[in-house]
């Protein structure tokens, strides 16, 4: 098991390597390292004052409504130091204020994990509820989150799991699809034609080089008009077309819901009503349901997922050796709280 940090002459002494990426590894969150300084220095004190066994309720709440999500990971963080956790469902609703967690036990085992808990459970909740929305606009019909390129690597495969969450159907980040126990969705990005040359070109080398698996989706807005691009690949059997992908970027508009219609249409007058049409670029839930009703079958919502804002979460002791307390403002003593469940 790593070491908590225990003191402030520890964390002077701390030395940070140079040339490294600045994310913290698994082991310096759980060192502590990630947290706010007066953690460690009330761990201190209370060891000094020989308080370091005092025994505590802590309860977590959201300051607005959400998807509750990142009980994974506070999991692995608290896992062996002798606590006993409550706490809603991944992928459960909540409302403002409502008790999402409640940890019991010595606060000196896991107090300097008040930052690093509040952060991972804000953080991925607000990435679910975004999903959420995302789905529910689009009305049952798929949603893949696309937005690894928008975040700092290091929490890319967090968000994505966030997103599946949530609600969403799949991730395009590969360990943030593998985290969320699937496989990762997407097909190839605008840079294969503009290298080959020719959208038919490349449909048809992605039939011929990826397995029977991968879906047939295939951009459409690279060279030529969305349609006759679409009616191109559809009509060449060597390309085995299952979707076509619309991108279109806002210097040509964006994806329309005029531009969808027609897709739709024209696919299905030349007797290609199997095409399904996938959507992407900009996509938020008002679009998503205005696209879905005009045709489109499943969406790719990058940049409103990955830039939610995260949900703020407040960790408020409620208990301090079985005696009922709280700051001022607040309630003392254990909130109502019957959809929590032991998950430690």
């Amino acid at each position: 098991m790593v070491k908590q940090i225990e003191t402030v002459q520890q964390v002077t002494e701390l030395e940070v390597e140079t040339g490294r990426l600045f994310s913290a590894t698994h082991e310096e969150i759980k060192q502590g390292l990630t947290t706010d300084i007066y953690f460690v220095k009330t761990k201190e004190i209370l060891q000094k004052m020989g308080r370091d066994d005092a025994e505590v309720v802590a309860e977590i709440f959201g300051r607005r409504p959400g998807v509750f999500a990142g009980l994974a990971e506070v999991k692995v963080l608290l896992d062996g130091l002798g606590l006993e956790v409550w706490s809603l469902e991944e992928g459960d609703a909540f409302q403002g204020k409502e008790v999402v967690m409640r940890i019991h036990g010595r606060y000196s085992h896991f107090g300097v994990y008040e930052t690093a808990i509040l952060g991972i459970l804000a953080s991925s909740s607000g990435w679910a509820t975004a999903a959420r929305a995302a789905k529910e606009a689009a009305g049952g019909k798929p949603v893949l989150c696309f937005g690894a390129r928008h975040v700092h690597p290091a929490v890319a495969p967090v968000m994505e799991r966030a997103a599946v969450v949530g609600g969403a159907d799949g991730a395009s980040c590969i360990l943030g699809a593998k985290l969320a126990g699937l496989e990762p969705s997407g097909t190839v990005p605008h840079a294969l034609f503009l290298i080959i040359g020719d959208t038919l070109e490349g449909a048809k080398a992605y039939h011929k080089f990826m397995p029977p698996q991968s879906t047939r989706s295939i951009l459409v807005d690279t060279f030529k008009d969305e349609v006759e691009e679409s009616l191109r690949l559809a009509a060449c059997p060597e390309t085995g077309l299952e979707a076509v992908r619309l991108d279109t970027p806002s210097e040509r508009g964006g994806v329309t819901p005029a531009l969808v219609q027609e897709v739709r249409a024209r696919l299905d007058l030349a007797g290609f009503n199997h095409i399904k049409i996938f959507v992407s670029g900009g996509l938020d839930p008002e679009r998503i349901s205005v696209l879905a009703a005009a045709g489109a079958d499943s969406f790719g919502v990058g940049s409103y997922i990955s830039s939610a804002p995260a949900i703020d979460m407040t960790m408020d002791l409620k208990l301090v050796d079985g005696q009922a307390t709280s700051k001022r403002g607040r309630i003392p003593g254990l909130a109502p709280s019957p959809r929590l469940q032991r998950v430690l």
